[in-house]
């Protein structure tokens, strides 16, 4: 008996590959997803908080970001199931003049590119989240239409709808080797079988860069390790994901928001950052992020925590991730570098990527693929990674 043949085999079933082989076989591929871990979801997917904007300051991620609100804000509606979608928004607090410059520059690009975002000066913000501490606080920005839902739940009605779809999923697979002759992709073989394919997608997230070595190729992402947190369910108080952007000792940034089983989950981007497949919690990041939240958010002081983890952001020099067609071997599409931003742009970059198996790129898509090559320059930095 011959191996089974694919239009497009995916390697990696998270945040990127699910979405992707939802897209791909609606539109009618022939799809198979490998996975190592033993179900969908089971990397860095499961250790996202669930914040899902569009307020980013590049215009490709804030594209990518918009699709993906509106998939995941009418999925219970199209498809049935539950992923605890809220549009709570997201706010970016100022406290100093240079966060507040930042944020007011990127304003002009954001609503360009069809973002709904304003800036709120301290009183009316207080409005929208009246529990911020009002000392010193200047302003901050605005986006009501980005939201949060849970990473897992949309993980697997992403997984159920490709299946239903008819994409395969080979979970407990380990890639072994990409058979490449001629200079373009014909299989990937696995510790438990080999599959022909006319399309390998590198979704493979942190591990990104071990698929590309199979093929002799350098993808520069590498796995970053960022911890969370979740607290005990309390009473609603709080609506959308606040971010404060402020550097401290020890991290640059952190943001939380409420789930709506009523725990706050939290986050922070360590710096500088811990390069590294390393997942173990550490005795350092409660006390510093404990610290930061209270001070932003004083009612916060007698919630109880729950569970602390740590997750692998795979970032690229930039901050932004890598797409598009390989040049050294056809048929290998790169998926890679969502620097901890998969949930985000996973859906709407899973249509993407379809388009570009079936030859129905806009315009638009050209653009913002541009942005995204993996051959870029990396001269400029994400402002809001």
């Amino acid at each position: 008996m011959g191996r089974a043949h694919y239009d497009v085999v995916i390697i990696g079933a998270g945040s990127v590959g699910a979405p992707t082989a939802w897209a791909m076989a609606k539109a009618g591929v022939k799809v198979l997803v490998l996975d190592r871990f033993p179900s969908v979801g089971q990397g860095s997917n499961k250790a996202a908080i669930g914040g899902v904007r569009a307020t980013h300051s590049d215009p490709a991620k804030i594209r990518l970001s918009l699709r993906t609100i509106e998939i995941m804000s009418t999925w219970q509606e199209a498809y049935g199931h539950d992923i605890e979608w809220k549009s709570g928004g997201y706010v970016f607090v100022a406290y100093a003049p240079r966060e507040e410059k930042t944020l007011r520059d990127l304003l002009e690009v954001q609503r360009a590119y069809g973002l709904s975002i304003d800036w709120y000066d301290a009183r009316e913000l207080l409005k929208i989240v009246p529990d911020l501490n009002p000392r010193g606080l200047l302003g901050g920005t605005y986006a009501p239409r980005d939201g949060h839902c849970s990473p897992l739940l949309a993980a697997h009605a992403f997984y159920d709808q490709a299946v239903r779809e008819g994409a395969a999923f080979r979970f407990g697979e380990r890639v072994r080797g990409i058979e490449v002759r001629g200079g373009r992709v014909r299989a990937v073989r696995t510790d438990k079988g080999e599959y022909g394919a006319d399309v390998v997608v590198n979704a493979a997230g942190p591990w990104a860069a071990e698929v590309g070595k199979l093929m002799g190729l350098d993808h520069p992402v590498r796995p970053d390790s960022h911890e969370a947190g979740i607290t005990e369910p309390v009473a609603h108080f709080l609506d959308p994901m606040v971010v404060d952007i402020r550097p401290a000792l020890g991290s640059a940034n952190y943001y939380f928001h409420q789930l709506a089983s009523g725990q706050l989950a939290f986050c922070i981007t360590p710096d500088p950052p811990i390069w590294g497949e390393d997942r173990r919690e550490t005795s350092a990041f409660l006390p510093m992020v404990a610290r930061r939240m209270i001070e932003l958010m004083p009612r916060l002081v007698n919630l109880r925590v729950r569970r602390t983890w740590r997750g692998l952001y795979p970032m690229t020099p930039d901050g932004s991730p890598l797409v598009g067609w390989a040049r050294e071997v056809d048929g290998y599409l790169l998926a890679i570098g969502m620097c901890g931003q998969g949930v985000m742009l996973g859906p709407g970059l899973g249509e993407l990527l379809a388009r570009m198996v079936t030859d129905g790129l806009t315009a638009e898509d050209r653009e913002v693929l541009e942005a995204l090559s993996p051959y870029r320059a990396f001269a400029l930095e994400e402002a809001l990674k």
